[in-house]
């Protein structure tokens, strides 16, 4: 077994955000949608609030100068504190024997009700939220410090997430063996050898 430890992302990856997505979102999307002052299609919006950290969104559909400090204002005080539920399959991870990392971005505040919510806070060695509003950092940061402080070798750290554009480039960037979770079936046209759409195919990577 080559792999030792494992980098996991959280959002897509251990749950869907969609699950939450209604009712969580609520009061900013409504506040999006009474402002108006955006490019792009609301409804796109939407879906990219679901799978890219807000600032980012912001900033690709021009939200204006008030719209976006109306929308940090709703955001940033934003918890969930109903019960949520990971993908079934997540079980399977638990059940792994490597060291485990979960690397998130997002509010600070958000993604700790989460990761109780989901109870998985005992599942990794170590959680770090990169909260874009106390940070500058990008994940291939974090990636790097990990790497540095618990003096891992590369070759035994496996790097598994959703988002190419994200963990997943970082840990290439870095030389990483990478996994794409694509449980919703995101990237359902790229033809790559590293694609999974359930944790069982895992293993063979390990």
């Amino acid at each position: 077994m080559s792999k030792s430890v494992l980098i996991f992302d959280l959002d897509n990856t251990i749950y869907p955000v969609s699950s939450i997505a209604e009712k969580l979102f609520e009061k900013l999307y409504a506040v999006i949608e009474k402002s108006g002052d955006y490019k792009g299609d609301l409804e796109t919006i939407k879906l990219e609030i679901q799978r890219t950290p807000f600032q980012k969104v912001a900033k690709a559909f021009s939200f204006s100068e008030q719209l976006l400090k109306d929308s940090m204002e709703v955001h940033i005080n934003l918890t969930y504190d109903d019960p949520m539920q990971y993908f079934p399959d997540y079980e399977l991870v638990r059940k792994l024997p490597q060291t485990k990392f979960l690397v998130t971005s997002g509010f600070s505040k958000l993604q700790h009700s989460k990761i109780d919510n989901l109870a998985i806070r005992n599942d990794f060695k170590e959680i770090v939220i990169l909260d874009l509003q106390q940070t500058n950092e990008t994940k291939k940061d974090i990636f790097k410090r990990l790497l540095e402080k618990y003096k891992l070798p590369k070759d035994e750290v496996l790097i598994v997430g959703d988002d190419i554009k994200s963990e997943i480039q970082a840990g290439k960037e870095l030389g990483i063996d990478t996994v794409i979770y694509d449980r919703l079936e995101k990237y359902s046209e790229l033809n790559v050898t590293n694609k999974i759409e359930n944790f069982s195919e895992l293993p063979k990577f390990l």
